[in-house]
């Protein structure tokens, strides 16, 4: 049984945090903000659409915040020769973290080899430039078995996490989905709940399900909700200091 962290304490709670933007949309200066943000807060990483690495890794430069992308977002539906490309330009840009997208349809369709082969593909080339692999499931779209499936095609695979959701699709995540998946994958992977997790009790409730990341774009605002009873820890926790989880 996993340790759960110390929720009163926010740096602790900022490490499990990776914090998200991934909005068409999102301008330069908003990016700006979301690296300042992490920095000041500690985060474990920010989470950017692939244009955005470069960019997010030179304003990240001397903390310890990770730079994570998206691969194959938001629909997995790419080939695997796309999704190798787009990871190879996003690791030379300076991703440390990359959320790839399985190929949805064709687990549905029973195609496990190809699914399998292209997460094993992609976890080998980021572990040989030294970064991490999470596999997103879109949980909201496949039944209990294609979860239970899904992870432990990923895990054959050597990635690094299996993660809910998109958050771009109809669901995000649920508890029972993070039990499920930390079920299946057991202590050897991460589980990462993304989705719909906006508040500290959310979150909380994710970890306790077996999630040891969250992606969410609230992360100040679910790190204001300690600061209401302890400012002062707030406060520590903007002194940049330690570094991720492993995973």
């Amino acid at each position: 049984m996993s340790v759960q962290p110390n929720f009163d304490n926010p740096e602790t709670v900022a490490l499990l945090i990776d914090h998200t933007l991934l909005k068409p949309e999102a301008t330069e200066d908003d990016i700006a903000r979301l690296c300042n943000d992490a920095r000041q807060y500690s985060f474990a990483s920010v989470c950017v659409n692939p244009f955005w690495v470069r960019f997010a890794a030179k304003a990240l430069v001397g903390s310890s915040v990770r730079v994570c992308t998206v691969i194959g977002f938001p629909l997995g539906a790419n080939v695997t020769k796309t999704k190798l490309a787009e990871a190879e330009f996003a690791l030379a840009d300076g991703a440390q973290e990359l959320d790839m997208v399985q190929n949805i349809g064709a687990l549905r369709s029973g195609q496990v080899e190809l699914v399998r082969d292209e997460i094993a593909a992609l976890a080998e080339l980021a572990h040989s430039h030294g970064a991490i692999l999470k596999v997103i499931l879109e949980t909201c779209l496949l039944n209990q078995t294609q979860k239970t499936a899904a992870c432990r095609l990923a895990a054959e695979a050597r990635a690094d996490f299996v993660k809910t959701s998109t958050g771009f699709a109809s669901g995000g995540a649920t508890i029972e989905d993070v039990k499920l998946m930390r079920a299946t994958v057991g202590e050897s992977m991460g589980v990462k709940a993304s989705g719909g997790v906006r508040t500290l009790e959310a979150l909380r409730q994710m970890v306790a399900a077996g999630a040891n990341r969250i992606g969410t774009s609230s992360g100040v605002n679910i790190l204001a909700e300690l600061s209401e009873t302890k400012p002062s820890l707030l406060n520590a926790a903007r002194v940049p200091g330690g570094r991720p989880d492993a995973y």
